[in-house]
């Protein structure tokens, strides 16, 4: 066997691992679970599945879990396991994750998208699910992605609208004009200026749409670059958090089996053979949890520094926004204000004349 040994323990004097099998109806003990923080998940030999078979050199074997648990409790000092790793080919992993588990993760992605009561109703639990504080950081992530589709798609219709108006400005500019050279004194002048202002407005209304477009192309790389880029990492997340809870349910299913049968004092095979199955399946939990562990933090790492980024930008890209929006106001007002050229003094006679 390999040894591992541990010189500290926690504060209640505990290695930090969980014992299954042993006596009367398993041949050996094994590691069910390593409780992350403490002496024997930071040692990090022992893991899920592995056989104890002594500690500080006195053999396990014949003990329950219980009579073992409580020797190394008893123990003053360091504690030495000699173990037996847990080894298996990629096969076993496979089967172990066949179309039963694919069965138990859609069951508990539909206990998802249940409410509490439907799912009490059912018999099923959603305790794991109801404890995702993700969820909510989540939802205001689809809440931010959600808005900001809404604001450009307003703000494209915006420049459409825009891009029509200076359309109508130039054809009215050039009207204008061509009615300034067939009017004389007076109305030739007015009409002259009413050209050249609706030219004036068509000019700052493109500059404006030129100075906008920027703008929006910034605020559409959050849209079409970081929301599917984060989308993905929580569709990879969700995925491991329903891989890790189909291992949950697999391993309580073998487990109310194996109480089952002990109850009737009629041991599994599967138990009486050293629970290989049994263990390969703890092991595969155990990689899940840590996988799901990992794409957690990554999942919270990039949620934080997203919604930095997403107050940051739309902060800057607002206030760029609503100074350039005012700087088109104020130019065409100043336009405007150049193009008041009423009263305009007619001679009617002329006009009368004329017809």
């Amino acid at each position: 066997g390999i040894n591992a040994e541990y010189g500290e323990r926690g504060k209640d004097g505990m290695v930090g691992l969980t014992i299954g099998g042993g006596a009367p109806y398993c041949p050996c003990l094994y590691v069910v679970q390593v409780f992350e923080n403490t002496p024997a998940w930071k040692e990090g030999t022992l893991q899920a599945g592995d056989e104890l078979m002594a500690v500080n050199g006195r053999s396990l074997k014949g003990m329950t879990k219980v009579q073992a648990a409580k020797f190394i409790q008893r123990i003053d000092g360091d504690v030495t396991f000699t173990y037996g790793k847990l080894t298996t080919d990629t096969n076993h992993f496979k089967e172990a994750k066949g179309l039963d588990m694919v069965m138990k993760k859609v069951k508990h992605k539909c206990i998802e998208r249940m409410s509490s009561g439907t799912a009490d109703k059912l018999g099923l639990t959603r305790a794991v699910l109801c404890n995702d504080d993700l969820a909510k950081k989540l939802e205001e992530f689809e809440r931010n992605a959600k808005f900001y589709k809404e604001m450009i798609v307003r703000s494209h219709f915006l420049l459409l609208d825009f891009n029509a108006t200076c359309g109508v400005y130039k054809g009215m500019g050039d009207l204008f004009s061509q009615i300034a050279v067939r009017e004389k004194c007076a109305a030739n002048e007015a009409f002259t200026i009413f050209a050249d202002a609706h030219r004036g407005y068509h000019r700052v209304g493109s500059e404006f749409q030129k100075k906008a477009a920027p703008i929006m192309n910034k605020l559409g790389t959050y849209l079409h670059k970081a929301v599917p880029d984060m989308r993905l990492t929580i569709k990879k997340y969700a995925d491991a958090k329903f891989e890790y809870l189909a291992y949950c349910l697999k391993i309580k299913e073998m487990d109310d089996e194996e109480y089952t049968f002990n109850s009737l004092d009629d041991p599994l095979p599967r138990v009486e053979e050293g629970n290989y199955e049994y263990r390969v399946v703890l092991r595969c939990r155990a990689q899940a949890r840590a996988y799901f562990l990992q794409l957690r933090s990554d999942v919270r790492v990039k949620l934080q520094l997203l919604n930095s980024k997403h107050v940051q930008d739309l902060t800057e890209q607002l206030e760029k926004w609503t100074k350039v929006l005012l700087q088109y106001y104020e130019e065409s007002a100043a336009i405007s204000e150049k193009a008041n050229v009423f009263p305009i003094d007619i001679d009617l006679s002329t006009v009368v004349d004329a017809q």
